[in-house]
């Protein structure tokens, strides 16, 4: 049996702590079944954005008229945007390698449990006194055995579809049918509700829904039925709520549904580490399971399952496990963004949970047409939401969408971070006239709201 000081089990955020430890002295051995760097920069956030990127400029091409701009595009070159695609994702293997000393032991293939402490991979036995999960999750399987999941698009290989289809509603689907419309593939994405991206605040949602409904063929209330594939191409039965039917054709389909744990993977019933009802693996406030000296990060607890939440658990378990640290990693807020176009960024409680929770708040939402940066961009959607606490002036939420959401966040991520106070984004200097100058009047009319609350 190997003897090591730390085995981690999954490749992707986690070999940031193999490259910490590794230099530290320690002797790790990192499994991983897949490719090195786990799913964000092979199948996941990084590619999904270098895609985005066409679709970015082909709908400004697309939309120039409103510039006054009488432009057409000549050609999309699917072949070239792929294969550059499937050329950075080719290099990832590499690169996460190239970072590890002598002390660090790569494996390739499927690590599972033997006991708390020894773990099998490739038939082999190891071990160490401090184990590391980090497993991530897995697309929810696809309902046909021909059909993708976004695993299967990264990197894309063999035809390029012409037509697709892709169920789903959620920041995945969304992204995706963004982007497969955008560059002239024939695009229908099917909801199977009223309601898309229907974890972001209700006022958000609905304008996203009216302005995404105008680039991508939305079938809202719809589900897939009676799916077969013959001569490489789907048939489906497109069934609404409303009980009409219709026939549907497209040369690929792509389930976008949502993730899973991949705990199933790690033969846990030899351990005494557990699992919640989602089978998600539990864990304390110093991220150890049930199984002391076995640590669970990232989207394999199922917490906070977004790239830069793993991390930040990461970056904090090295000072557990090498700096003795006991101090409890606590997230103030959790910000996401959606990059589809439009596009949406988030962070803190929606005006839906406020009234759910019977919380105390004033709410605020302004255009962003006090920027001229912004009336630059020729659109009137944009818009910037404050949920606030009358009491302290505390920001409880922060929802924009318009272009580069995710990039204006940050400054109000930064307040909320130093010292969360409202005054200080209605105080401070800005740039004129950036686009982050909107920020201004949101901020003003939130105190404003806040002393009429308070008289």
């Amino acid at each position: 049996m190997k003897k090591y000081d730390l085995i981690i089990i999954g490749a992707g955020r986690a070999s940031n702590l193999a490259v910490t430890a590794s230099k530290a002295g320690k002797k790790v051995a990192i499994i991983e079944k897949s490719t090195l760097g786990g799913t964000c920069p092979n199948r996941g956030c990084v590619p999904s954005k270098l895609l985005i990127g066409y679709a970015h400029v082909a709908n400004a091409i697309k939309e120039s008229n409103r510039h006054f701009i009488d432009s057409t595009i000549n050609k999309i070159d699917l072949e070239k945007i792929f294969a550059e695609t499937n050329r950075y994702i080719s290099k990832i293997d590499g690169i996460y390698n190239s970072r590890f000393n002598e002390n660090v032991e790569v494996f390739k293939g499927v690590g599972s449990f033997v006991s708390n402490y020894v773990v099998e991979v490739n038939n082999q036995k190891l071990t160490a006194p401090k184990i590391v999960i980090a497993t991530g999750t897995k697309p929810k399987k696809a309902e046909h055995e021909k059909a993708w999941t976004s695993d299967d698009i990264f990197p894309l290989e063999g035809k390029i579809p012409q037509s697709i289809t892709i169920i789903g509603s959620g920041f995945i689907a969304c992204e995706l049918a963004g982007f497969f419309s955008a560059i002239g593939i024939k695009t229908k994405l099917l909801v199977r509700s009223q309601n898309i991206l229907g974890n972001e605040d209700e006022e958000i949602s609905s304008i996203f829904k009216q302005e995404f409904s105008s680039k991508v063929d939305i079938e809202f209330d719809t589900s897939a039925k009676d799916i077969s594939y013959e001569n490489e191409e789907f048939s489906m039965t497109l069934e609404n709520t409303n009980g009409t039917q219709k026939q549907h054709k497209s040369e690929a389909l792509l389930y976008a549904i949502g993730r899973e744990s991949n705990s199933d993977s790690l033969k846990l019933e030899n351990t005494s580490i557990e699992v919640n009802e989602r089978g998600y693996i539990k864990r304390d406030e110093l991220f150890q399971t049930a199984a002391k000296g076995v640590y669970v990060v990232g989207d394999a607890a199922g917490v906070y399952m977004l790239q830069h939440a793993a991390a930040y658990e990461i970056n904090h378990l090295g000072k557990i496990l090498l700096e003795d640290c006991l101090e409890p990693l606590k997230f103030k807020y959790m910000p996401h963004a959606v990059f589809t176009d439009p596009e949406v960024a988030s962070v803190g409680i929606t005006e839906q949970i406020a009234k759910k929770q019977n919380i105390e708040y004033v709410v605020t939402t302004t255009n962003w047409l006090a920027s001229a940066k912004a009336l630059s961009m020729r659109v009137k959607y944009p818009i910037t939401k404050f949920i606030v606490n009358p009491k302290n002036y505390e920001i409880l939420g922060c929802h924009m969408i318009g272009p580069e959401s995710s990039t204006m966040m940050h400054q109000v991520l930064a307040v909320m971070h130093i010292n969360n106070d409202i005054r200080h984004l209605k105080e401070m200097l800005y740039i004129h006239p950036a686009l982050s100058e909107a920020l201004l009047p949101a901020a003003v009319a939130s105190v404003r709201e806040i002393e009429k609350y308070n008289k």
